[in-house]
């Protein structure tokens, strides 16, 4: 966990901050207050990054309910480089890592 914390953060155009409603955007660049609906779920933006193959990420993400059409609001953003997230998915609460959020598509609502 050590060694996560002194990773340099490195921003670039695809990491910019959200700005327009109704694009679709990786879960893990929304903010608090965000809303929207899932429109894919592909695991494998960083292949061998979560600890886990790519299938088994996807596997564990669609069993959690990451499926396209389910409703997500971005809930609250750690403390420590803003991860893990806690999101409502549909009518539950789940916290994941902001690298497995990375693989959530969501279309934001207009706020």
């Amino acid at each position: 966990m050590h060694d996560m914390l002194a990773d340099p953060i490195q921003a670039s155009a695809a990491e910019a901050p959200v700005e327009a409603d109704g694009a679709r955007v990786r879960l893990s660049r929304a903010r608090p207050g965000d809303r929207g609906v899932i429109v894919e779920v592909a695991a494998a933006s960083h292949p061998g990054d979560h600890g886990v193959h790519a299938e088994e990420l996807h596997r564990r993400l669609l069993e959690f309910g990451f499926v396209e059409g389910a409703h997500v609001e971005v809930l609250h953003e750690g403390a420590i480089r803003r991860d893990p997230i806690a999101v409502r998915l549909d009518d539950m609460r789940v916290a994941l890592r902001r690298r497995d959020a990375d693989d959530v598509w969501v279309r934001l609502e207009p706020k």
